[in-house]
């Protein structure tokens, strides 16, 4: 069982906290029992998995499966689990998996495309409720938040796993290709003249939406077959941004279910 936070491997897996870590290593971190699970029903492919023998004790059917997913599995001592978490209070697991290049989201009857969305919290809200409303997938640009930060992981409750998802170098040239694929593109703007649900949203649609300060870029306004906005009380500026994209998407499921 390793016992100190000096351990070569421990070492390593805290530098995954970072997304020069990530990107160095080419791994990310999964945390937690919810995670792990989803990791195994999708059969994703694990480095290393460290658990507690508190938690090896109450998960043993699930620990024989990431056996069978992981390069390498190691018993460590609670101090050092604490230490290669990002949570405060770690419920006793945490591995590491490959990062793994992902085939382009194909996106025919409802998509999501996000631009310069920074907070990782708001990018994983915004993967679960796409999977949940099922839309196709998400097109992110490069310039936001790591896919594979573990805030994006745990706020995406095992969702990660459910959407195709992909990171674009050029979002506005990808978009542009599903406007010429005749997707309707629709771009969140304040102040647009129409509500978003004045729009058909039962056409195929690609819903795009924008930094949490600055909004989208021109390039991608301009691209737009409608301009769309959410009404807001006097006095309160924006909406977030995960609030934003779940009323969109699930109003398009109400006009696609009426």
């Amino acid at each position: 069982m390793l016992t100190s936070i000096q351990n070569p491997l421990v070492k390593e897996i805290r530098k995954l906290h970072s997304s020069k870590g990530r990107r160095e290593q080419q791994l990310f971190l999964l945390e937690g029992t919810h995670l792990l699970e989803e990791a195994c029903a999708a059969k994703y492919r694990l480095a290393t998995v460290c658990c507690t023998p508190e938690w090896l004790d109450q998960h043993g059917k699930l620990w024989d499966q990431v056996g069978n997913l992981a390069d390498r599995t190691e018993l460590v001592s609670a101090k050092v689990l604490e230490s290669i978490a990002t949570t405060v209070q770690p419920d006793g697991i945490v591995a590491t998996a490959p990062r793994t290049a992902t085939d382009p989201a194909k996106l025919s009857t409802l998509g999501i495309a996000l631009e310069t969305i920074q907070d990782p919290g708001n990018l994983g809200a915004i993967v679960r409720t796409a999977a949940a409303a099922n839309a196709d997938g998400l097109l992110l640009s490069a310039d936001s938040a790591d896919l594979d930060h573990p805030k994006v992981l745990r706020a995406s409750a095992g969702a990660w796993f459910k959407l195709p998802m992909a990171v674009s170098p050029d979002l506005t040239a990808e978009v542009s290709t599903y406007k010429n694929r005749g997707m309707q593109i629709l771009a969140t703007v304040a102040g647009a003249s129409l509500s978003y649900w004045e729009v058909d949203l039962r056409v195929p649609t690609l819903i795009v939406l924008g930094n949490e300060g600055s909004g989208l870029s021109e390039e991608l306004r301009s691209l737009a077959d409608r301009q769309i906005q959410i009404p807001l009380s006097r006095g309160v500026e924006s909406l977030n941004v995960s609030i934003a994209a779940a009323l969109i998407m699930y109003e398009a499921q109400r006009q696609r279910t009426d």
